[in-house]
């Protein structure tokens, strides 16, 4: 039996790190990020979203992150679900088709064959959506912001509307939880989303 990979999605500043943390122990599962989640992953991760390093093209963007996608299912998510484990990961594919396909405007379809490559064709089985609106999410980033967080309000638009545009065509396989409220308050409405579709913890 293998377990389930869910993936937590989300603008920046909509808490889905944390709520991806807390839905992972909550679910006994393993918890992992993108980029990110492998030593290379995590080399990757710091070159596409150090703002003072050298700037990636946005096609650069894209491969990168895909590249630290294709080591992070064969490294960690793999060989879980093998295991029987649950996954839950901050962020796949989707986040790639929402803020390099949409976002930088590359093209949805392109990235999404991209992402396949690289997973070969391995994708999450449910998707949380944890779902706030632009001008919350903008508040709610603060402090140092990485070089993806710099990118506007309107690119950040972009990506808020490609999120509930894919949420709407896929209703069975994505779960939205509105993210405004306590950290207690949008950690219950996600397990209970889950629970709907996995069964309870």
């Amino acid at each position: 039996m293998t377990g389930w990979l869910i993936a937590v999605e989300g603008t920046d500043g909509s808490g889905k790190s944390t709520q991806a943390r807390l839905l992972a122990q909550h679910l006994g599962a393993v918890y992992t990020r993108e980029p990110g989640g492998t030593p290379l992953g995590e080399r990757l991760r710091d070159m596409v979203l150090d703002p003072a390093g050298d700037h990636p093209v946005d096609r650069a963007e894209a491969l990168m992150i895909a590249a630290a996608r294709a080591q992070h299912v064969a490294e960690v998510v793999r060989p879980a679900l093998a295991e029987g484990r649950h996954v839950v990961t901050d962020r796949y594919l989707e986040s790639s088709i929402a803020y390099q396909g949409h976002g930088r405007r590359l093209g949805p379809d392109d990235v999404a064959a991209v992402s396949a490559f690289a997973t070969e064709g391995l994708a999450a089985d449910l998707v949380v959506l944890i779902d706030v609106d632009g001008p919350v999410a903008a508040n709610r980033r603060s402090g140092h912001l990485d070089r993806i967080e710099l990118a506007g309000d309107e690119f950040h638009a972009r990506v808020v509307a490609a999120y509930r545009a894919m949420a709407t065509a896929e209703p069975d396989r994505w779960v939205v939880v509105d993210g405004t409220g306590t950290v207690e308050e949008v950690a219950e409405r996600v397990a209970a989303g889950v629970a709907d579709r996995l069964g309870p913890a």
